[in-house]
C-alpha cells in the first residue's frame, strides 16, 4: 500500500503533465490555422490595396488626359473659328476678283472696240455659249500645253457635245491641235479633269487610236489632237502641236 501510494502521485503528475501537453499541442495547432487564416487574409488586403492604387493612379492619368482633351477641343474651337473666318475672307476676295476681271475685261473690249455677246473672254479668246476658247498659233508638247493653259487660269479644251465639236474644229481645220484627251495616267482615255472619256468611232481616224510605238521616241502614243480633217488621231505626247484652252466666260 505504501508503495502504491509512492507511485500513485507521479504517475497522476504525469497523467496530467499529458493531458496538459496534449490540450496545448490541440490549443497550438488551432492558433496556427489561425494565425495562418489572419496572415492570408492581411495579404489578401494587401493585394486589394495594391490593385486599388494602381487604379487609381490609372484613373489620374485618365483624368489628365480628358483635361488635355478638352484643352485641344477649345483651341480647336478657336481655330475653326478662325479658318472659317478666313475662308468667308477668301471667298470675298474672290468674288473681288473676278469683278475685277469682269471690268478690266470689259475695258480691254471697248479699247479693241470688240463684242463681249455672250460673256467676257480675254483679248485674244473667241467666246461660245459662255465659254472662252483659246486657238494657239505656236506649238508644244501635250504636257506643255496643258501647263500653259493652266497658267491662264483654264484647261485643254475638253469636247462635250456636237455644237461644241463643230465649233472647234471649224477653227482648226486643216492644223493638227492638242485637246485634254489622254490616256497616258490609267490607261484608259480620260478628259484632263479625269472624266471617262467613251470612245466615239465616227470621231476618229479610221483604225486610230493604235498606240503605235514604231515612232522611235519611246512608249506609245497617249495623247489626243485634232487632225487636219478635224478628227481625233493619238500620237506621242512629246510631239509639238499647237492646242486649245478653254474655260469659263466672264459675266459682265
Amino acid at each position: 500500500m505504501s508503495r502504491f501510494k509512492r507511485w500513485l502521485f507521479p504517475g497522476l503528475t504525469a497523467v496530467i503533465l499529458l493531458i496538459l501537453i496534449i490540450v496545448l499541442g490541440v490549443t497550438n495547432t488551432k492558433t496556427s490555422k489561425y494565425l495562418w487564416s489572419v496572415d492570408q487574409r492581411v495579404s489578401n488586403m494587401s493585394d486589394i490595396i495594391q490593385s486599388f492604387n494602381t487604379s487609381l493612379h490609372q484613373a489620374q492619368e485618365t483624368a489628365k488626359q480628358v483635361q488635355q482633351l478638352q484643352f485641344t477641343v477649345e483651341n480647336n474651337k478657336d481655330r475653326l473659328t478662325s479658318v472659317s473666318e478666313a475662308m468667308k475672307q477668301l471667298a470675298l476676295i474672290d468674288t473681288l476678283t473676278k469683278n475685277i476681271a469682269a471690268i478690266k475685261c470689259s475695258l480691254e473690249h471697248i479699247i479693241n472696240n470688240s463684242s463681249t455677246t455672250g460673256g467676257c473672254c480675254p483679248v485674244g479668246w473667241t467666246v461660245f455659249e459662255s465659254t472662252c476658247y483659246f486657238f494657239s498659233s505656236d506649238s508644244r508638247s501635250w504636257t506643255g500645253s496643258r501647263d500653259w493653259c493652266e497658267t491662264q487660269q483654264a484647261h485643254l479644251v475638253i469636247l462635250r457635245n456636237d455644237k461644241e465639236w463643230d465649233f472647234v474644229t471649224r477653227n482648226t481645220i486643216p492644223q493638227l491641235y492638242w485637246i485634254g484627251l489622254s490616256d497616258s495616267r490609267t490607261g484608259r482615255w480620260e478628259w484632263v479633269n479625269q472624266t471617262p472619256y467613251r470612245i466615239e468611232r465616227r470621231r476618229w481616224i479610221p483604225g486610230q487610236p493604235d498606240s503605235w510605238t514604231g515612232h522611235g521616241l519611246g512608249g506609245d502614243e497617249d495623247c489626243a489632237h485634232l487632225h487636219s480633217d478635224g478628227r481625233l488621231n493619238d500620237h506621242h505626247c512629246s510631239a509639238r502641236f499647237r492646242f486649245i484652252c478653254q474655260k469659263h466666260s466672264l459675266n459682265i
